[in-house]
């Protein structure tokens, strides 16, 4: 594809399948550890145990998927596209059986609950991947790459903001048949994205699964990723506690949170754009993080009937977060492009960094909420003690990890590029 003529009509072609992707993205981890916490009883312990195993294995897989969406792209994208549509369907299959389980015991539940977990994350990831690597193989400048992912992201936040409303407006049911729906079109529009050139379809067999590993740039946005996402996993696992306990808002307000959360998000990517063009990928990022810890940190002094503060929280931690959604995979696009290995490969980028993306849910859903449960705190708890165990789990923590992460990135990345750029004539 010639990058420069790329249009809005391409970037909605490639970027739609997003917005159901969020529909998966949001029920499976944040909604449905409450779902199944209050509705069905489940300890904590137990569905952290659960959720973590689950998200464990899930994890595990996703580098070999990597290497299977390579194949895919090497026999045709005709290919990629079969593949796409079996697990679409699979998908939407398993979100069904996840939110209305047979009536069993709390055993028979949780194991209901991890094989459905298993064939979902395994669909998703297939899918999820084999997106990813397309949208990576398109190449670019840092701009250019920077809005093929912001389209990617920009609906994959208006899927968000339907599943937040969804559930509470219309029910569990208007949101799996908007799943369902939404991967139709998600996929047929697909089909009418700009491809990749067709030299990046060839492969290199004795490419192995752990050749990103090999490069040292990789390795340093991985890490730096790993901790930026851990830190915003803790929150997104949270987050229905602190609203419905700490600060005890009605359930009418819980989407009106969330949906000015990915609203503000929506709406910041723009922005982000333009300070790529201005200050590049890597000290943008780093604003964002910086802007997230401000605002943030806030959030732990907040308590019983600040919905109007916390409101203004989600706004404009959802400005921050429009750079961790838009700049940290254009960042990965250009160092594949730099690795000199040939976009056939891409696959396996991908796998690793949806590894690192499902490794950070998996320890924030199953360190956090065994944690709080040791501390005291349970759902509906009202004990002090519990609800400061909260406060400093959803907010605290997540900035320490954030700032760390910030650190990092401009320790490994931002300091040196700048220092490799020659200085410039008088």
């Amino acid at each position: 594809m010639n990058t420069p003529h790329w249009r809005w009509q391409h970037g909605l072609s490639y970027g739609l399948l997003g917005l159901p992707l969020a529909f998966v993205a949001l029920p499976l981890y944040v909604l449905l550890p409450n779902h199944y916490a209050r509705e069905f009883g489940v300890p904590l312990a137990s569905l952290g145990a659960l959720l973590l195993g689950a998200r464990l294995l899930d994890a595990l897989i996703d580098p070999g998927l990597g290497r299977l969406s390579d194949r895919l792209f090497q026999r045709s994208v005709h290919a990629v596209w079969h593949s796409a549509t079996g697990a679409s369907v699979l998908l939407a299959l398993g979100m069904v059986g996840l939110f209305f389980p047979p009536t069993l015991s709390a055993d028979g539940l949780l194991v209901w609950a991890g094989a459905l977990l298993m064939l979902t994350y395994a669909a998703y990831s297939l899918l999820s991947i084999a997106h990813q690597s397309w949208g990576a193989r398109l190449g670019g400048t840092e701009v250019q790459r920077s809005r093929i992912v912001a389209w990617r992201e920009g609906a994959g936040l208006l899927g968000v903001l339907l599943a937040s409303v969804l559930p509470t407006l219309a029910g569990l049911p208007a949101l799996l048949g908007a799943l369902a729906l939404g991967l139709w079109l998600g996929g047929w529009a697909w089909r009418h994205a700009p491809q990749p050139e067709r030299e990046a379809l060839q492969d290199d067999p004795g490419a192995s699964l752990w050749q990103p590993w090999q490069q040292r740039g990789f390795r340093h946005l991985l890490g730096v990723f790993m901790l930026n996402g851990i830190a915003s996993a803790v929150p997104a696992t949270l987050v229905l506690f602190f609203v419905q306990d700490r600060l005890q808002a009605s359930a009418a307000q819980e989407p009106l949170f969330l949906g000015v959360y990915f609203l503000c998000a929506a709406v910041s990517i723009p922005l982000w754009l333009r300070a790529v063009g201005r200050f590049g990928l890597a000290r943008s990022w780093l604003g964002g993080m910086l802007l997230s810890v401000s605002v943030f940190a806030s959030a732990a002094t907040l308590g019983a009937g600040d919905s109007l503060p916390f409101l203004a929280v989600c706004a404009l931690s959802g400005l921050a977060l429009g750079s961790d959604l838009a700049l940290p995979g254009a960042l990965l696009a250009g160092l594949i492009q730099q690795a000199g290995v040939g976009p056939a490969q891409t696959g396996r980028y991908v796998g690793w960094w949806n590894f690192a993306t499902k490794l950070n849910l998996a320890l924030a859903a199953g360190l956090a909420l065994p944690l709080l449960g040791l501390l005291g705190y349970q759902p509906g708890s009202r004990s002090e003690a519990g609800l400061q165990a909260l406060s400093l789990a959803y907010a605290v923590l997540p900035c320490g990890l954030k700032l760390l992460a910030a650190l990092c990135l401009y320790a490994l990345i931002v300091r040196p590029a700048a220092a490799a750029v020659p200085p410039q004539s008088p």
